[in-house]
């Protein structure tokens, strides 16, 4: 009687973990569009390489991020990472160009996906 009670206490949690793992890693958060000065886009790892970039959005900060009375101009940095090759060699024509990049937000990052929880898959526009 315990022992069976213990496989489906066992089994249930195992479920439970998986269905979390599941959630933090896999499930898409949220998505959207970012446009920006492609400012760094590299391959890098040691075990998993990944492409990872970095996109400069200009822009007003408020004041009281900034500690000041009115409003400042400011920028705001996007690092994402890439796992399409496709997307990825496009990307690494850009450099220092205007783009707007389609992406995917997880919770988690995974070292195979890459170090960001942004994931691009798409170049929108480039100017």
């Amino acid at each position: 009687m315990f022992k069976k009670i213990g496989f489906v206490s066992a089994g249930a949690l195992l479920l439970i973990l998986l269905f979390l793992g599941w959630f933090h890693f896999y499930f898409v958060f949220g998505d959207g569009v970012k446009a920006g000065e492609l400012n760094q886009f590299m391959n890098k790892g040691v075990i998993f390489k990944t492409y990872e970039g970095r996109l400069i959005q200009a822009g007003f900060r408020g004041a009281a991020s900034a500690a000041m009375t009115d409003q400042v101009l400011g920028s705001y940095v996007f690092e994402f990472s890439v796992t399409k090759q496709a997307v990825a060699d496009s990307l690494m024509r850009c450099s220092g160009k205007n783009v707007e990049l389609h992406y995917k937000e997880y919770r988690g990052a995974l070292p195979w996906r890459g170090m960001e929880k942004y994931v691009v898959d798409k170049i929108v526009s480039v100017k």
